[in-house]
Order: C-alpha cells, then structure tokens, then sequence
C-alpha cells in the first residue's frame, strides 16, 4: 500500500508535510516527498491525515474487558480481594478467549497494535491474538501464596514453561512468552528467584507488578528490609529485561536500580488516579535515562484503552506534581506511547516511522475542528486528539481496523458472547 500525499510523524518524532510512504508485505519500505515510481499496490489518499507509528500497551491485562467498571470505589486491596479475584476465580477459557477479542478490538480502535499483558488462561489469550493478527507480550503473573511448594510445584512456574515452550514466537514473532510475577505481597523469595533463574537461562523478558501502593511499598520494607525494586534485584529479576508496572513510590535507590539495571517502567496515569494509588514520578526517570513507556492497565481499574487519553493524562501529570509547565514534551509523550512501548517488549524494529521498521502504523483524522489551527501538530496529537480520531489501524503491515470495520473480527459475536459470560458468571457468585 502506498499512502499518498500525507502527514506524518517520523523516526524523530517531527512531522513532515505531503509526504508518500510505501508498506510492502510487513516492512515499511519507502518514505519521502516524492511518489516513488516503481511503486505497484494500493494507493490511499493521504490528505487531511495524519499516519504515525501505532500505540505499544506497556502493561495491561486485555480481559480483564469482563470486568469493565466492576468494583468501582475501592481502594486496591479492597477491590482485588472483594470483587476481582472472587470473580476471575469463575473464569472459563472461553469466556477469556472472547474478553481478550474484546479488548483486542477496543485497542485497535484506539490505535494499539500489542500490550505486555499479564493474566490467566495463557492459551486462550495466545489463540486469541494469533486469530485478530495483533501482538502481545504474555505473562501469567505467576502467584504462590503457600510457602511450602517448591518452584516446580506451582502451577503459574509449570504453565509459564508450558506457554514458552509451545508458543514463543509464534505468528512469526507476534507471539512473545515473558515470566511475570504478579507482585512481591502475592509470592515468595524462593520462587520469585528460581522464575528469575528460569527466565534468564531462556532469554525471556520478565513483568511484575511493582510499588503501585504506598501500603505494597511499605509492607515489602517492613517484611524484607527493602523496597520492591531492591528485593527483585536480589532475587535476579532484573538480569533480564523487565517491564515493572505503575512504580508509583520508588524510592531514590530504586530509581539508580532502574538506570543501571535498564529496566522499563510502564506508567498507567489513569488506573493510578482511579484508585487513589499516587502519582509516577515520570520526570526523575526521564531525567535519569530510564526507559518509560505508558500504559493503561486493565480496564476494570481505567475504564478504557484510549491511549491519547492516557498520553494526555500522562503528561499533565508531571506538569502538575512538579509545578512546572515545560515537563514532558509532546515528543516524550508521543515517544512513551510508541517506540518505549515496543523496546520494552524487546521488538527494536516497531514503533517508529522508518524505512525497514515494521508497517504497525495508524491514520488519524486530522481535519477536524478539534485539531485546528495547527500552531504545533504535537502538542495537538498529544492534548487535543482524541481516540476516536484513529481511522486505520495497522499491524505488520495488514489494516485490522478501517473506518468502523474490523477485518479478522466479528464484533457481534464477540459482544454477544461475552455479555453471555459476564451474566453466568455473575449469577455464580
């Protein structure tokens, strides 16, 4: 496909006007002011649009769609405890299959083409996405709250081994297993090592959940003598690739453990806000180096994937915890959607407008009322843009969403089917 005459966002997160940019099988293969000749393909007229790279979930738990607004109020203990895990403890493969078509077809909507998802029922999930053609990074969150089982014994180690084994790298490398531990209150140091030993010897990435609450924060202290951050670098989480979520309440040894460590904190501005969490520190790490990439959570704690709300939010924040106005840039912000996301699930050729990068891309309508006049396209993308302003959504090169319609899955079935689940379910409590 060959998109003609458009706006876009390039590899240095500057846009550039009337440009022609050339997709061939899941490569973006040309990008300049001029329309190549030799080109043979679909031609899609490019004005009034806006083509950029597509949005990275840096960590979220896709079927959790199910659960939408459930157990609103509650602060996170409460809402895990009393509303969550009493109703994932009812969940079906099936039912989990079609909540994560479900949100797979909420992100596409808004632009997102993969997530570092942490959740259950690992080959639905994995069935799921290989059939709507995206992408995932997929841990189960691994829990142990017995102390007596070793490693081996628990059933999140055993199927973690069994998802790498059989599907990592599946759907020529849409597929990606990572070994992720729920968090420090939900496991075990011995556990939490042997998973980091394991995940090490495979070269996989790994996912936990890390200084959310003040309460997590400080109970880790009070049980070990150290914060989360430290605690996992003692047990050797951090000699793999990590993506820790939320990081709310890292302290200053956390953040050199993170710098040095090169581990990635995925930042959910919304989910935290909603359930009174606090606020990320976004700009110490900035500053320092740190790789942050944004991400939405689940939808049960947000309520949406809309990630130009989340990038918004994202950076408002920062301007507003610190009292300064000039604190993350709209290209930071743009930046942290995208390519963060994509290089905290080890993908080093997504997330960036290039020639040679993967064709994962959207198409935003920018003649609208809403984004004009046009001082600075950035600032515009980042504080006036809405989700509902993505067209086209592209993953490897295949359109998955156009203009209200999805090409690999049927919305009514999925709507239908998992209303179906959420009803039984309810009924069984």
């Amino acid at each position: 496909m060959l998109f003609e005459d458009i706006c876009i966002l390039d590899e240095d997160f500057s846009v550039r006007e009337h440009q022609y940019v050339a997709v061939e099988g899941e490569t973006v293969t040309y990008i300049g002011s001029e329309k190549p000749e030799a080109f043979q393909g679909e031609v899609i007229p490019g004005r009034g649009r806006l083509l950029m790279p597509a949005f990275y979930n840096a960590h979220a738990h896709t079927p959790m769609t199910l659960l939408r607004g459930y157990g609103g109020g509650l602060n996170l203990n409460d809402w895990l405890t009393t509303k969550i895990f009493p109703f994932e403890a009812h969940l079906r493969p099936e039912d989990v299959y079609y909540s994560m078509k479900s949100g797979i077809a909420e992100m596409l909507r808004f632009g997102i083409v993969s997530t570092t998802d942490m959740y259950m029922q690992g080959e639905s999930i994995v069935k799921a996405v290989l059939d709507t053609g995206v992408k995932t990074n997929l841990g189960l969150g691994l829990v142990c709250f017995d102390p007596t089982k070793k490693p081996e014994e628990v059933p999140d180690f055993i199927n973690s081994k069994y998802l790498f084994e059989n599907y990592h790298g599946a759907g020529d490398g849409r597929v990606k297993i990572d070994m992720a531990v729920h968090a420090e209150y939900t496991s075990n140091p011995a556990v939490v090592q042997a998973f980091a030993e394991y995940s090490k010897s495979i070269g996989a990435n790994m996912h936990v959940h890390l200084s959310e609450t003040k309460k997590e924060h400080e109970e880790c202290k009070g049980r070990h003598g150290k914060t989360p951050a430290k605690y996992f670098l003692d047990l050797g989480m951090f000699d793999c690739p990590t993506t820790a979520a939320h990081c709310v309440w890292l302290e200053e040894e956390d953040f050199e453990i993170f710098a040095e460590k090169g581990v990635t904190a995925a930042s959910c501005p919304v989910s935290n806000l909603k359930l009174a969490s606090g606020i990320c520190n976004v700009t110490k790490m900035l500053d320092m180096g740190i790789n942050v990439a944004v991400a939405t959570d689940g939808v049960s704690s947000n309520n949406n994937t809309n990630m130009i709300e989340e990038m918004k939010i994202f950076a408002l924040l920062q301007k507003a915890k610190h009292y300064d106005p000039t604190l993350v840039t709209p290209q930071q912000a743009l930046y942290a959607a995208t390519r963060a996301g994509a290089l905290s699930q080890s993908r080093p050729d997504c997330g960036l407008l290039k020639e040679g990068c993967r064709a994962d891309l959207i198409v935003l309508d920018i003649d609208q009322p809403h984004m004009k006049p046009v001082h600075s396209m950035t600032d515009n993308l980042v504080y006036s843009a809405d989700g509902a302003d993505v067209e086209m959504t592209i993953c490897d090169g295949k359109i998955l969403y156009n203009n209200g319609e999805y090409t690999t899955i049927d919305i009514e079935e999925v709507e239908y089917e998992t209303e179906r689940s959420r009803l039984r379910i309810l009924s069984e409590l």
